[in-house]
């Protein structure tokens, strides 16, 4: 094996750490938010073409060899893959992992949050757009945020920490919602973060002129409630982040586009169907799938995942001109 568990993580040709694998585990979503997919959603991948439970743990335990830390299931939505608790008792029980976290629409989690806790799950994400039924509809063309909320509640209460909820906000949709969500961290020990909204599609409307910059954001809030910065992080991520006296939760801005943060990624992607992307913007893949099926060798496993950190560009390109929506739907990423 290249390296043992417990080394130091591999460093991509910038020198930057990579220690966090964000992996797919299904394209499929049961919602259809409208800037993510259009109403009659995407072209399925075949079962056939989805990497298998022993696939995902081949790859995750030939990147711990190379010294990666955190795993993050993610989709689509991760929850409608059959069986996804067993995948997380499988990927909990590897050694030097020392992080398994999920991202999840919170759709299906008040049924699945005990038993995705006791399985290995202690940090979740949920995506949640708004706070409002009527508008939780029309983002999503589905009427579950009932289930949604029921989801996080249920994820408190069975010992889930952090649970934190990611917000895209868009300009004119729901940037009126901000001090909605900020009191929701009053008594409720929740870390809720403002996303800057990003292109999530070939099909998406996205424009620089639908991002809420962060400045605003912090700006409007402090009208109501001063908020005081948070130094330490928050986790794996590049949330900027603060709390309101006297809140339990947190609150916090992820700025891909205005305030990038790509100086500091950690991270790769891969895809449910085995296709490496070092950055979330680029559509330049590496596929894995073959490997993990066919060879089946750790070793070599691990030489391919450190090959593709050659392609790991060192910055996004979406306020270039010469940028394009990627061809990869975010859907089919995990974002």
């Amino acid at each position: 094996m290249i390296n043992k568990a417990g080394k130091k993580p591999p460093r991509d040709a910038y020198r930057r750490k990579i220690d966090y694998l964000r992996i797919s585990v299904t394209d499929r979503c049961n919602l259809r938010c409208t800037y993510c997919m259009p109403e009659e959603g995407m072209p399925l991948i075949s079962h056939d073409d989805i990497m298998r439970f022993e696939e995902i743990e081949l790859l995750v335990r030939a990147a711990i060899s190379l010294g990666f830390k955190k795993v993050r299931l993610t989709g689509g939505e991760p929850l409608v893959r059959r069986r996804i608790v067993d995948l997380v008792k499988i990927l909990g029980g590897i050694e030097g992992l020392k992080d398994l976290s999920l991202t999840t629409n919170g759709v299906l989690l008040r049924d699945m949050a005990g038993d995705l806790k006791e399985a290995g799950i202690g940090r979740i994400n949920i995506s949640l757009d708004t706070l409002r039924r009527d508008r939780f509809r029309e983002i999503t063309r589905r009427d579950l945020f009932a289930d949604v909320m029921g989801g996080i509640d249920e994820a408190l209460a069975v010992g889930m920490d952090p649970v934190k909820l990611n917000v895209v906000l868009i300009k004119g949709v729901n940037d009126d919602e901000v001090i909605d969500f900020i009191e929701m961290t009053r008594d409720r020990p929740i870390s809720v973060r403002f996303i800057e909204f990003m292109p999530a599609s070939r099909s998406s409307d996205w424009t620089m002129e639908k991002i809420v910059p962060s400045e605003q954001i912090v700006s409007e809030i402090e009208k109501t409630y001063p908020l005081t910065p948070i130094p330490e992080k928050l986790g794996a991520g590049p949330s900027v982040d603060y709390r309101a006296a006297n809140f339990r939760g947190t609150i916090g801005f992820i700025t891909p586009i205005t305030n990038h943060f790509c100086g500091e990624c950690n991270r790769i992607r891969v895809t449910s169907e085995g296709k490496i992307r070092s950055c979330l913007f680029s559509d330049e893949e590496s596929d894995i799938l073959p490997l993990l099926r066919e060879v089946k060798d750790i070793d070599q496993i691990a030489g391919f995942i450190l090959n593709s950190l050659k392609t790991k560009p060192y910055r996004h390109d979406i306020n270039g001109i010469r940028f394009r929506n990627c061809q990869r739907s975010m859907s089919k990423i995990g974002g």
